[in-house]
């Protein structure tokens, strides 16, 4: 029974509160349970709190049970990734740099609206330092492990919060994505992960990274990120660039289907070598949407490929992070963080105008793309998780994490929201994501394709972590 309560969704535990057929208490127990015996195999929680989730979950019990929840997520066990802050609790980034024995004070937006909508909120999830690179591990917290082979990387920068999602330990997680970093991860453990619109979730404080980096759910469905988006999307006046509050409820329209809509499907963007067995399961995805009516076409390379822009606008917030800390402190960092801040240190302002020229240029293009496609479909990644503790594959012509994640960071530029699916597994059983991507704003039209695909294409997740043959 403790395992089947881990395995329930947001939406279904909430319906099932209400019916007060289980109680958050259990649910919260059995969460704990699951952390405890599964977390030293994989590294998802660099911080657990569970005297205050439970606390928070018999307080959320005592409301149910008086037929007076207090928000949409209540009672719902919910982690935070160690990028974003949560009162009381010490948000380290990952970093041997950051001082723990400091004043917690302040809950993000993200976290701040959880919390109104009473969310037990477990503890925090591992991320590489500053949460610089596609990988989860870092000088502070060690390697963080995937789910589905524990010698294999989960991901990044938000590993941790999908390794934990893969598992059940926790319905709700709170990612962060600059180039990728909720859809890498959801890429390669097989769970749902939605970059949304910029400025739809509230960020605070700003990013160093700027305004590509964006806060956002992943979940074990696409119906919990609706739910999920609906909290989160919430306004907060901290964040100056956030988009107004719409009142939208993501989970309207969420079963329409996808009949009648332009589907753009790009392989390849016209620039990236795909692993054959990726390339086949994206494929079939794409047909899958074929199939349940929409109008599916295979289009030219939408853009050139946007790499060095990319490098500038990363390397650069990389170098503005690291010139806080003295020379002792970077000693004492990733070396490959290093690395690259010293990349950034030596781009020049003319290098950085060029630099947004280009990113406003790719943005005008697909808006322009987007006139006459509804959504693109890509490959998430164009290979399957590699070994945990490296930042790229041995083999390949990668020098830096952003080699390998070609499909991912185009539309962090861009700003669109953009969602990995789960669409199937590579012969030695590693997850496969299909990308799907709308114009800017369209958040909703993203999560009613994903759903049309989860509807006939259900999410598979380990039941417990898997160690290689």
């Amino acid at each position: 029974m403790s395992t089947e309560l881990t395995r329930l969704s947001a939406t279904r535990l909430i319906a099932a509160y209400r019916r007060i057929e289980i109680s958050p208490v259990e649910v919260t127990q059995s969460v704990l349970d699951r952390i405890e015996e599964f977390n030293p195999r994989v590294n998802a929680f660099c911080f657990v709190d569970g005297a205050s989730a439970m606390d928070a979950a018999r307080a959320s019990e005592a409301r149910w049970q008086r037929g007076e929840p207090i928000g949409l997520v209540d009672g719902v066990p919910t982690t935070i990734k160690d990028i974003v802050l949560a009162a009381g609790w010490p948000t380290l980034r990952g970093s041997l740099t950051v001082d723990r024995d400091q004043d917690w004070l302040d809950d993000a937006p993200a976290t701040a609206r959880l919390r109104e909508h009473g969310a037990v909120l477990i503890g925090k999830t591992t991320t590489p330092e500053f949460g610089w690179k596609g990988v989860t591990d870092s000088p502070l917290t060690g390697i963080t492990r995937n789910p589905w082979n524990t010698d294999l990387t989960p991901g990044g920068s938000s590993g941790g919060a999908a390794a934990a999602c893969a598992l059940g330990l926790g319905a709700l997680h709170v990612g962060t994505d600059g180039g990728g970093s909720v859809r890498i991860p959801a890429g390669f453990t097989g769970v749902f992960g939605l970059k949304a619109s910029f400025g739809r979730v509230p960020a605070w404080p700003a990013s160093p990274f700027g305004s590509v980096a964006h806060v956002g759910p992943l979940t074990r469905t696409v119906s919990d990120t609706a739910l999920m988006l609906n909290v989160l999307s919430e306004p907060d006046a901290r964040d100056w660039t956030a988009l107004p509050a719409s009142g939208r409820d993501y989970r309207v329209g969420l079963e329409d289907g996808v009949r009648g809509l332009r589907i753009a499907f790009s392989p390849d963007l016209g620039y990236v070598d795909v692993d054959p067995e990726v390339a086949q399961a994206v494929a079939k995805a794409a047909g899958v949407f074929a199939d349940l009516g929409a109008h599916v076409e295979e289009v030219p390379a939408p853009f050139e490929n946007p790499a060095e822009c990319f490098r500038v606008h990363w390397y650069v917030g990389a170098s503005a992070l690291l010139a806080r800390f003295s020379e002792q402190q970077r000693a004492n960092m990733d070396p490959g963080l290093v690395e690259i801040a010293a990349e950034g240190a030596a781009c020049t302002t003319a290098d950085y105008m060029q630099a947004m020229a280009d990113r406003a240029a790719l943005g005008e293009r697909m808006g322009r793309f987007h006139q006459n496609w509804d959504v693109l479909l890509t490959p998430t990644l164009p290979i399957p998780a590699f070994a945990a503790g490296t930042e790229f594959p041995e083999t390949g012509p990668f020098a830096r994490w952003r080699d390998w994640t070609p499909f991912t960071y185009p539309f962090n530029l861009t700003q669109q929201p953009a969602a990995s699916v789960p669409c199937g597994f590579t012969a030695s059983g590693a997850p496969i994501g299909l990308q799907i991507v709308a114009t800017r704003y369209a958040d909703a039209l993203v999560l009613r394709a994903a759903r049309a695909f989860e509807s006939v294409s259900p999410f598979v997740m380990p039941e417990q972590p898997r160690s290689p043959a």
